[in-house]
This record gives structure tokens, sequence and C-alpha cells, in this order.
């Protein structure tokens, strides 16, 4: 089930020029559900195939297991558990959720909400008198940034460097080398590095010591399934710290798009507060934070909607586009927060299901209720705004409104 047309698609919704809307093209790519690619690869556009290949035992997150390397693997450090298989995976992220959820620590995310509140609220403040406010760096940059600094026992002060970092690396994920320039790649691999060697330093402020932050809880934790090693504990908050941040601002920023580009929505909203709990799982359908993830090895020959995937073949899921399949969804390209049987894959699903997903969605919720609250007369200045140039994490770069 490939065309000649599959390729092509890919690369013009990868082009930045479809950034701002590529949903037009994921359906014309779902018509193909499974297309081969020229370099190999296989790009997977329909819910039901990557339900499967999320839950398929036979698919690796180890780029190890690709038969072609990935540009810029051999030097990369050491891959953090959402990289890894079973069941090296699994003990990993269980070492790292004994300290941010259930069933070890139960209430550390609910717990936060009022917090989470008080951070809001500041940052809300601070828009008094201003005419014009950006979405992205007044609030829904600050906002997650601020949670998770605290939560890892990051210095706050230290967050322009990392910053940095975090958008050199989102930036070489998506690196292309047939049209992309080295320095893209280059960039991001040094980030990697420098954003490591950091949180090493944090790191060896924290063994021996107590505390609350994360960061001091694995470097002395004894746990059934014992201690990570300082490399496996940098591994896992350099996925925090990139991944705790990332997605809520691109999901708090594309919700408030949402709600001013559905304004009946968002009066409702606001005469319904308990709206917004279906509200953000509804828009991590209709606008999700991640879009596609880049690559999953198969382990062996797969059969998938009658294609069959060789061993080591790079696997591209398009989970934007699984998500708006009306096979699965009725009216997809309608936002209806009243959605029922809403089982999106804005965070994934199976073993490797979003670890950060409870915060991030309590994070948006008071983000949107409370914007939507307090803002008055809120409207936007440009329609679409300006991109991100990831098309893996999709999300404005800025997003300026004005208000009454």
């Amino acid at each position: 089930m490939t065309t000649t047309e599959a390729p092509d698609l890919l690369h013009r919704i990868l082009d930045y020029s479809s950034r701002s809307d590529p949903y037009p093209l994921y359906a014309e790519l779902r018509e193909t559900p499974v297309a081969l690619q020229e370099d190999g690869s296989y790009v997977i556009s329909t819910y039901r195939e990557i339900a499967g290949i999320l839950h398929n035992p036979h698919l690796s997150s180890d780029v190890r297991n690709l038969s072609r390397p990935m540009p810029g693997a051999e030097e990369r450090a050491t891959p953090s558990f959402i990289n890894l298989d079973p069941p090296e995976h699994d003990r990993l992220r269980r070492l790292a959720m004994r300290h941010f959820g259930p069933p070890h620590t139960p209430g550390l995310v609910s717990g936060m909400a009022p917090d989470l509140t008080n951070i809001v609220s500041s940052l809300i403040d601070d828009f008094a008198g201003k005419e014009q406010i950006d979405i992205v760096d007044d609030f829904a940059y600050p906002f997650p940034v601020t949670v998770i600094c605290h939560l890892l026992g990051v210095p706050r002060e230290d967050e322009p460097r990392f910053r940095v970092w975090v958008n050199a690396i989102i930036d070489s994920i998506n690196y292309d080398p047939k049209t992309d320039p080295k320095e893209k790649l280059d960039n991001g691999v040094q980030a990697t590095k420098d954003l490591r060697q950091y949180l090493g330093g944090l790191l060896e402020q924290r063994h021996g010591h107590p505390g609350d932050d994360l960061l001091t809880r694995f470097a002395n934790d004894d746990g059934p399934d014992g201690r990570m090693t300082d490399e496996e504990i940098i591994s896992t908050a350099n996925l925090l710290l990139i991944a705790g941040h990332e997605t809520t601002v691109n999901l708090i920023t594309n919700g408030m798009l949402t709600l001013l580009r559905h304004p009946q929505v968002l009066q409702r909203l606001r005469d319904e507060p308990d709206l917004v709990v279906p509200l953000v799982e509804e828009l991590l359908r209709y606008e999700p934070p991640v879009h596609i993830i880049p690559w999953r090895a198969a382990y062996s020959d797969i059969t998938v909607a009658d294609t069959v995937i060789p061993k080591g073949s790079q696997i591209m899921l398009m989970l934007a586009s699984g998500s708006r399949d009306p096979d699965r969804f009725g009216d997809p390209d309608r936002f209806d927060p009243d959605r029922q049987d809403n089982q999106h894959l804005g965070f994934g699903s199976g073993i490797h299901l979003c670890f950060g997903g409870p915060m991030a969605r309590l994070e948006t919720q008071i983000a949107l209720t409370e914007l939507v609250r307090r803002l008055e007369g809120p409207r936007l200045v440009a329609d679409p705004p300006p991109y991100r140039p990831s098309p893996v994490l999709r999300g404005p770069i800025h997003l300026p409104i004005e208000q009454s």
C-alpha cells in the first residue's frame, strides 16, 4: 500500500510552509496508511495502525536497532528511558515514577495545584496595563519552566542557558542531511553535551544530602529496583527538563489559539470552568503539542495494513494525523469539547505513554481557565501566528494578542 506521491507528501508536511496547517496534508497521507519513503523508511498515518504499532512488542524505541544509523546517534550520550526497550525501559521508568507519581507519591501532581495557580496568577498580574501581550514569551514559556525547575531543583536563574540548549536540541530532532546544513545537527549534539554536563554538575552536589527536589531524590534513592547510575539520572533529568516544558508550552499556546478561534467555546469555558477537563482532552486530539514520533525500529519483519516492513526499518508515526482520522473520530476536523470516547494519541500510547502527561494536563487546565477568566476581550493580532521550526513538536513561536 504505497504510492509515488507519499514521499512528496511527507516533504511537504515537513516543510515549514505547511507548519500553520498540516491537517489537509495529513488527510492526503491517510489515503496511504503505510507509505514507503525514498530512503527506505515507512510513514504510518492512520489511527488503527499507529495504535497497533505503539502496542507492538516487536517494535523498538532504541535507535541502535535501526539498520541505517540515525545522523549523529553515535555522538549522543546514554539514551533516556523513552528511547529504551524493556526491561531497561521499565526499570528506569519505575525508578523515576517512584518520585513523580503513583503509587509511591500519588499526591505529587494534584498537590501542586495551589502553587500552579499562584504562578499563573502572578504571570497574569504582569499583563496589567499592557495592550498587547505574547502568550508564549509572557506566559506559556515561563509557567512550565518555573514548575519543572522547581521539581528538578534547577536554579531558576539558569533558565536562559538551558533555553538555548533546548531550542538547539529540538531543532535538530528533524535533521535531514539532504536539505539541512550540518550545523543544525552539530548544534543539537553540542547542546545535548552542554546540558548533560550542566546537569551532572548539579547532581554532584546532591549525593549524600537530603532534599525534596527530584535530582536529590534520584541521587539518594535505594528502592527495590536499586539506584540509578549518575548517567541514568542525568538522562532522566534531561528528558524531564526538555519534555517537561516544551510540550506544555505548545499545549497551552495551541489551546489559547484554538479558543480565540472558537469564541463561543471560550465564552462557555468562562461560564463553565469545569468544562476545562474534557476541553484539554479534545485539545490534545485537535491541536496536540507532539505531531510526530520520528522513528521506531522493527525488531523483525512485521506486517502493517498489508504492507511488510523489513527488520531494522525506520518507522515514522504521524500522531496528529491519527487523531484526526475519520475512521476513528466523527467529524474529526471540528473542535468539540463535548466529544465522547476521545482516546486521542496526543500523549502517545502503550509503554511509552507520556511520563509527564498528568502534570501537563493540570498545568494546561489551570492556565486556560485563568487566562479565559481574567483576560478582557482578548483578540488575535495575527492568524496564523508564526510557528516554531519543528514539525515534531508543533506550536506557535509567538502568539501576540490584544486585550481591551
